[in-house]
């Protein structure tokens, strides 16, 4: 039987989100897979539109319904999924709020960061902070529900000619249980932590909020985004949002440039498909320069503003 799976996209309702595209390119892996992207949004012909742009994707189905709360959104991905083998979503903030409501609707397990596929229903995924690769097989007789690790991706290249748009209505109307009531982001203008090609990270050793805010002018002075340790969220000095590692998110940038961080096992775990890893911090012994391709030990304050200076000094 050929392997139907749906995607479900992830947006803001102006901008598909980078993780949809690396679903793809781990669905094409799937032998003979034929994939539907599936855009749930008020207003979502945009983001159909870019959907359809992605190479390998068959067709996208535009559902207009309301994705700001998962509860809203996962009876409607349960019902546009009956006609599918295989459901995708990203393992981001977004996906592992969702795909497991679906999976529950649907009645079968989650396989969770799918890293590898070996067949339609065979995959490696990593356990224990990543020091582990497990092979995990799902029975041919069931929907399967997945999230994708994204940072085992690259994002799927665009296509020559765009896959055709099929309209679905919803199927559910909102549960009363739950209301969205607002969304707050930070500035838009600022890369995504999840997807960005440069990271900027900050540890403890920043000593406060303030200090912290150092590292957005580095950040922008490179064009990358911001990321924490867990350390420097439990302090106070940035939003979860921003946390990197096993309980934040998992990231694989071109650089990532960490500052003051020591280096604990779960916040590499986040770190490790990164291509290029540097490391600011005065102690020489911290772990995190065991897997830095480049290391600095020295003071983070003054270190930071040379760095500023040597970037801006590149640009005359």
């Amino acid at each position: 039987m050929t392997p139907r799976v749906l995607i479900i996209a992830e947006h803001d309702g102006e901008r598909l989100n980078a993780s949809t595209a690396k679903c793809v390119s781990c669905a094409r892996t799937i032998a003979g897979a034929d994939i539907t992207v599936a855009v749930f949004a008020k207003r979502g012909s945009v983001v159909a539109e870019q959907a359809a742009l992605l190479e390998g994707v068959a067709r996208v189905q535009r559902v207009a319904a309301d994705s700001a709360l998962a509860a809203a959104l996962a009876p409607q991905v349960a019902s546009a999924a009956s006609d599918y083998t295989h459901v995708l979503g990203p393992s981001t903030t977004f996906g592992k709020d969702l795909m497991p409501r679906v999976a529950a609707l649907l009645g079968v397990g989650q396989i969770s960061d799918v890293m590898a596929v070996l067949d339609a229903h065979r995959f490696k995924r990593p356990v224990y902070a990543g020091n582990a690769i497990v092979t995990v097989r799902a029975s041919p007789e069931r929907k399967l529900v997945a999230t994708v690790r994204t940072a085992s991706y690259p994002a799927a290249a665009g296509a020559a000619a765009a896959a055709p748009i099929e309209e679905g209505v919803p199927a559910h109307e909102a549960p009363g249980h739950s209301r969205f009531v607002e969304l707050r982001s930070g500035r838009a203008d600022r890369p995504d932590l999840q997807t960005a090609t440069r990271v900027v990270a900050g540890g403890r050793a920043l000593g406060s909020a303030e200090n912290f805010k150092r590292l957005y002018e580095l950040a922008d002075a490179l064009g990358a985004a911001v990321g924490a340790s867990r350390a420097a969220v439990d302090s106070g000095f940035v939003a979860n949002d921003l946390q990197v590692g096993q309980t934040g998110k998992i990231i694989a940038p071109e650089l990532y440039l960490a500052v003051g961080i020591s280096g604990a096992i779960q916040h590499l775990t986040g770190i490790k498909d990164a291509r290029t890893i540097v490391a600011i911090n005065k102690d020489s012994e911290a772990p995190i320069f065991e897997v830095a391709d480049i290391g600095i030990v020295g003071d983070l304050f003054t270190i930071v503003p040379e760095l500023e200076k040597l970037i801006d000094a590149s640009r005359k």
